[in-house]
């Protein structure tokens, strides 16, 4: 991994011979920016890490010094250089105040360049080596001693906890816990392939910790990582933001990262895991592939109570006359202005949308799980995704293509005679109904209207008449006061036994049973 190295002057000519050096020179430097300002300067520190600064000391309003003493709070470990065109010794003094790594005197000779820059290079790579090697130590034994610890701070093993985290509160640390998004659904694949492409993310993770010292790294399960950053916190936030960005430019994943607060002791460390682990897990709310902090996810004031059944009975209307800006408007009622708290919620509502819709499209003669292919009431897909967000979009999709398949059938020609011989029909449950006298009351021949009704319903016309009577005789059955003798002659039934045999049939269970059952 290439070095990182920023060229700070205020004299343009000076500064572009610097650059021209520097990406001239024999190491593998990579310069994050080459500025005349030490103010500007400042902000590309606020966003990237930086291995090496080489500074001029005397620039207007914020000196080579001052710039430094503001740099090494952002990247304490960033070694920097100055370089003067005056031999002053108090320049030289406060540089070595704040542990400067070398001072160069203008003009500068290619070769004392190359020299001083190839020993800090080397000093930055095997102190690299060294974060490595730790990793690598933690990713065995101790690593999995922290993780417990962190978990549930365990009292075991304290002095080696603690030996272990000495090197972290030397200038404090951090928790982010770090997830991949989209798990489930992105590696349905075998097992062994599963393990192989979240290596691939963890090596990843690992090069970028360790390129850019960023602390010790800890897999944990299910495609989750902790790591303890040293990031100091004004740093931090932009770190972390360059590990989800680098993540989604290397791999075909993402990850989204939870961060707690920056902490110098044990005690500290254990309630930032608590906030990291509370951060990653309101992703539900706030959405993937980005950094959440702890004090991100405070419990959102004002949310306004939906009305239920206000809305949904407005969202039916609105799928069968092909209103998507309505049914859009409907979905983000229910959900964005008052998002379920947790998935189980937000499962719980849709099985109660979804049901509801059901329960108004049977009115109407239809069926939504026909109507979108469901094989089964609850689809696996449903209980995959990781967001709100993503809910709400499979869901809009979903209502649009149901809207769309009711809107073509209801305007089909023929449709308006089907709904009116329904209608036909229901006025007269009680009476004699053939499809004889339908067909003659509609002025068509009995096969022409049977065939027709069966192309537009996908029933016949007698599987519907049946159906629709014993929901009547169900009706009827609830009122305590009424003879089932007497429903079975109200509905046209002159023989009970049959009657008792044709309700059992279409329900499982006599008459006498559905009463029961029902407590009636």
């Amino acid at each position: 991994m290439s070095i990182r190295i920023l060229l700070v002057d205020d004299e343009a000519v000076d500064l572009e011979w610097l650059r021209r050096r520097v990406a001239s020179s024999p190491f593998n430097l990579h310069i994050v920016g080459a500025l005349n300002t030490g103010f500007l300067a400042l902000k590309v520190l606020e966003q990237e890490q930086v291995d090496l600064i080489l500074s001029d000391i005397r620039m207007p309003i914020m000196s080579g010094i001052d710039f430094a003493r503001r740099a090494k709070k952002l990247q304490p470990q960033a070694r920097i250089v100055f370089i003067s065109g005056h031999e002053d010794f108090g320049y030289a003094r406060e540089a070595i105040e704040i542990a400067a790594s070398g001072y160069l005197l203008k003009p500068v000779e290619d070769q004392e360049l190359y020299d001083l820059l190839g020993s800090l290079c080397a000093k930055v790579e095997q102190e690299r080596e060294q974060s490595r090697a730790m990793l690598q130590t933690l990713s065995l034994a101790n690593g999995e001693l922290l993780l417990r610890w962190l978990n549930d701070a365990a009292g075991q093993g304290e002095p080696l906890i603690r030996s272990l985290l000495a090197p972290l509160f030397e200038t404090g640390a951090a928790v982010a816990m770090i997830e991949i998004d989209d798990l489930e659904l992105k590696l349905q694949a075998k097992q062994e392939d599963k393990r192989k492409q979240i290596g691939q993310v963890a090596a990843c993770l690992q090069q970028f910790v360790a390129g850019r010292q960023a602390g010790m790294l800890l897999p944990e399960q299910h495609g989750r990582f902790v790591l303890l950053t040293t990031a100091p916190p004004e740093r931090s936030d932009s770190l972390l933001e360059e590990l989800v960005r680098e993540v989604d430019r290397q791999l075909p994943f993402t990850v989204t990262v939870g961060a707690g607060k920056f902490t110098q002791d044990e005690a500290g460390l254990l309630e930032s895991h608590r906030q990291a682990q509370a951060a990653l897990s309101a992703k539900w709310l706030l959405g993937k592939n980005r950094l959440i902090r702890g004090d991100s996810i405070a419990a959102q004031a004002g949310k306004h109570a939906v009305r239920f059944d206000e809305t949904v009975d407005r969202l039916l209307p609105a799928i069968t006359e092909y209103d998507l800006v309505a049914i859009d408007d409907g979905l983000l009622e229910l959900f964005a202005h008052s998002a379920p708290a947790s998935k189980s919620e937000a499962y719980d509502l849709i099985v109660r949308i979804i049901s509801r819709l059901h329960a108004g499209l049977a009115a109407m003669n239809e069926d939504l799980y026909k109507l979108l292919a469901w094989e089964s009431h609850q689809p696996v897909q449903l209980f995959q995704f990781e967001t709100i967000h993503d809910i709400v979009s499979w869901l809009r999709r979903r209502m649009f293509e149901l809207s769309e398949r009711l809107y073509t059938r209801i305007n089909r020609p023929n449709r308006k005679l089907i709904s009116q011989i329904m209608r036909y029909v229901e006025e007269r449950l009680e009476q004699k109904v053939t499809l004889k006298e339908t067909a003659a009351y509609f002025d068509f021949t009995p096969n022409y209207l049977g065939h027709l009704f069966r192309e537009e319903t996908g029933v016949h016309f007698s599987e519907y008449l049946h159906e629709r009577k014993m929901q009547r005789v169900c009706e009827l059955l609830s009122d305590p006061t009424l003879k089932i003798y007497e429903i079975a002659d109200r509905i046209g039934y002159k023989n009970i036994l049959y009657f008792n045999r044709q309700f059992k049939q279409a329900m499982g269970m006599t008459p006498g049973e559905y009463r029961k059952k029902h407590n009636i």
